[in-house]
Formats: structure tokens, sequence, C-alpha cells
């Protein structure tokens, strides 16, 4: 069976390579736990994020926005000590502003996903690639995505980790056109 090329023969990833990956959500906590941990991948590999993500769930209150957003400087050193996930004091902190962030785009459009949708114009881009290399790190919408998140407040949202999101929400498909999943999504 044929599968993207990033994907490697760890049962996590092909896991999360055939049931997520790709797949439209417009659940806000999915897509709260999705933006929160592709910024978290900021200098790292994918699989990383992968291997704690229970352990983030379980520390961010199951990504949770309004309790997130009520995290203390205690619950921060507290989170600093965590061996379970990256104890990294910006993307700690990022967590928390982007909960904050995420609830006044709640408040302003209605829904966290029908301002996020936005820059797909509310269907997924299906995109034709013939193989991994095809692939781009980042887009036009992408490019827009994280000059307004930014502008509201967010952090770790650059370019390429806004297209991570998306490619990860499935607000594009970018399965390549060799892999089993192509024309199923």
């Amino acid at each position: 069976m044929n599968r993207c090329k990033w994907v490697t023969e760890d049962p996590l990833y092909i896991r999360y390579h055939d049931e997520e990956w790709g797949r439209p959500t417009h659940d806000e906590r999915e897509l709260f736990e999705m933006l929160c941990l592709e910024g978290a991948q900021a200098g790292l590999s994918w699989i990383t994020i992968l291997r704690r993500r229970e352990k983030y769930r379980q520390a961010f209150a199951c990504f949770d926005p309004e309790e997130v957003s009520r995290f203390s400087e205690e619950k921060v050193e507290r989170l600093l000590q965590d061996k379970g996930i990256i104890r990294n004091k910006l993307k700690v902190r990022a967590f928390i502003e982007n909960a904050k962030a995420f609830l006044q785009v709640q408040m302003e459009f209605g829904s966290f996903d029908k301002y996020i949708w936005s820059f797909v114009g509310g269907e997924p881009i299906k995109n034709n690639w013939q193989k991994h290399e095809d692939v781009p790190a980042y887009t036009e919408e992408s490019e827009r995505m994280s000059k307004d998140l930014k502008k509201r407040g967010f952090k770790f949202v650059g370019p390429t980790i806004c297209y991570a999101f998306m490619q990860a929400t499935g607000m594009v498909n970018d399965h390549t056109a060799d892999c089993f999943l192509y024309q199923k999504e």
C-alpha cells in the first residue's frame, strides 16, 4: 500500500497518516490542538510531537482553550518541569497566548472554524502533487493566515507552520497522487 513519502514505518505515524492527516476537521478543540501542536513542532520533527501528544493533552487540559487561557505563572512553572512535553518556555507561553487569541476569534466570528476555514473559501483545496518533493513548505493562503493570526496575537504561526496546520486539518489535501488516500480525501 503506497502512502505519502514522509510516512515512516512507525505504527504511530502510519495511523496518524491513515486516520487523521488531511481529513477536514471543523471541531473547535481539534483545531486548537493542531494549531498548538504544529507550533510546538517548530524546529523539531513531527514524530517528536506525535509521540508526546497524549502528554500534551494531559498537560494542557485536553486543549480546552478556556481553561488553557487561565493558566497561571505557577502552572507555567510546573509545565516547564514536565518531561512529557517539550519544555520550551516560549512554546508553553504561546499555548496560553494562543488560547486567549482563539477565544477572541470565537467571539468575533462566532467560531474559530468559520474564521480559519475562510482562508480556503470554506472548502478543502485539493492539490495534485505527483511526488513529495512537489509539495510546498508554504503557500499564499498560509502566508495570509500567518499574517492575520499574528495580527490577532497568535504565536508560533509562521507561514510554514500554518501550512502544516492546513495539511493536518484537511484544509488542503496534500496526499500525493501515488498515496492510497489521494482519491479518497
